[in-house]
């Protein structure tokens, strides 16, 4: 049996379904927005696109730790 998702990625479902993008398309956004700071990418979530809080902040700590190695 395989273990259950936990910490961020078990927002993925919820937030594919809520806004329609792939998670991929999420990250790519992320990636490629000029800001960098973890709150800044957040709050840029929320008022650009729509996001609730605990999407954007699991999106991206999720894709900040991801391109940290981590």
């Amino acid at each position: 049996m395989t273990e259950p998702v936990k910490g961020p990625a078990s927002y993925f479902p919820s937030i594919e379904k809520k806004y329609g993008r792939p998670i991929v398309e999420w990250k790519d956004l992320i990636r490629s927005s000029p800001l960098t700071k973890h709150m800044e990418l957040v709050s840029w979530l929320k008022t650009e696109h729509g996001l609730g809080h605990g999407h954007a902040n699991a999106l991206v700590a999720h894709t900040l730790a991801e391109d940290s190695g981590k």
